[in-house]
């Protein structure tokens, strides 16, 4: 189970800190010329960085305590903020008509609950 956990953690992780490092590392005039962005368009610039930072800490949380054995009870928490985001990304994706974006969330919201029952669990 525990490797399984790390698994999941570590391709959250990964999606996590690329997706939100790309959105802080980039301006929102470039992030709106992406098509699969264009929920940027709904939200302040300020909102975006603050998603995006949201993002980057919690990848960053998913991993570290748990690895480093310094307040592991972080992990599960970085974990259900992360599944938070997920869902308020379904839910920004489902009401935009945007299909695309759903499935991708979808997964990283299992993916993180997974993560975090298994580490309050554990």
């Amino acid at each position: 189970m525990n490797i399984a956990l790390w698994i999941a953690a570590g391709i959250s992780a990964v999606l996590y800190l690329g997706a939100g490092g790309m959105k802080l590392a980039t301006p929102r005039k470039k992030l709106l010329e992406n098509p699969n962005m264009g929920w940027v368009e709904d939200f302040s610039d300020t909102s975006v960085k603050l998603i995006a930072l949201a993002e980057v800490l919690g990848a960053i949380g998913l991993i570290l305590p748990q690895a480093l054995g310094i307040v592991p009870v972080l992990t599960p928490i970085a974990a259900v903020g992360l599944a938070i985001v997920a869902l308020g990304a379904i839910v920004v994706h489902a009401r935009r008509k945007e299909p695309k974006g759903v499935p991708v969330n979808v997964v990283l919201l299992v993916l993180t609950v997974f993560v975090a029952v298994g580490r309050f669990a554990g």
